[in-house]
């Protein structure tokens, strides 16, 4: 693990250089086919998601995009989901139960796009009826931060079995700038902001709220992705046995136990 402060890794996992979700998508499943749309009103550029094949099992992914550049930025909102964005992901997680496959989930996002007509749209309610939905559904999901994990905007594709970060990656209720601007009426405090969030994965992984932390000396390289497939495979397999009340147990107590003291 490095060293880094928490702003520092902040910066970190914000960075355009990192892989975002179209790079895990590509080097770590086959045959892929995205999806489109959330059949209520439009499709939504910041979500993509489809099926693909994971060690030639089929499995459906879920990733926020951002994309590298300014124009893929503003053609996937900048990572920022619309409402349409979270119900295109809740309905292919449905076709995942419907057809028993599991789901992975990529989580890269500073938040859900806060934009009038999101609101106009029931950008709250999308975001609640995912984690409602996530908490019941009946296969397996898994859930990786790669960058930012921000806010209720991550929190719609992480209610999962299991909860990784990228070594870098964060994970937090709010913005440091945000944190900042509300406590000190400062945004230039967000450096000591984001020391008080705990929103490194090594504080997440104190905390509870994640089971592994991925490490990034390589990442990108095909050693990375090889080592991450392979751990894919090997916790699907175990999640993929259980009986479906086993699975929802112990999901349900998974997110039961964060903030309890006897962690």
């Amino acid at each position: 693990m490095n060293s880094n402060t928490a702003y520092e890794k902040v910066k970190i996992a914000r960075s355009n250089k990192r892989p975002t979700s179209v790079d895990y998508i590509d080097n770590l499943l086959t045959d892929f086919i995205e999806l489109h749309g959330d059949r209520r009103f439009a499709d939504d550029g910041a979500i993509v998601g489809g099926v693909a094949r994971l060690d030639g099992k089929p499995i459906t992914v879920i990733g926020i995009e951002k994309g590298r550049n300014t124009k893929e930025r503003m053609q996937h909102s900048f990572g920022s989901p619309n409402p349409e964005g979270y119900r295109k992901a809740l309905r292919l997680m449905k076709q995942a139960e419907k057809f028993h496959r599991p789901v992975l989930c990529l989580v890269d996002t500073s938040g859900a796009y806060c934009g009038i007509g999101a609101e106009e749209r029931g950008q709250g309610q999308a975001i609640a009826e995912n984690l409602m939905e996530m908490m019941t559904l009946k296969t397996p999901a898994i859930s990786i931060v790669i960058g930012e994990g921000g806010s209720g905007g991550a929190l719609a594709l992480s209610v999962s079995d299991r909860v990784w970060m990228m070594e870098n990656a964060i994970y937090s209720v709010i913005s440091p700038e945000g944190c900042a601007s509300i406590l000190w009426k400062d945004s230039a405090k967000a450096a000591d902001a984001a020391a008080n969030l705990q929103l490194t994965a090594q504080d997440s992984l104190t905390n509870g709220l994640i089971e592994k932390i991925i490490p990034e000396e390589k990442i990108g390289e095909e050693e990375f992705y090889a080592s991450l497939k392979q751990q894919l495979i090997d916790e699907f397999s175990v999640l993929c046995e259980m009986d479906t009340t086993e699975l929802l147990e112990q999901r349900y107590q998974r997110f039961r136990k964060i903030g309890s003291t006897e962690l």
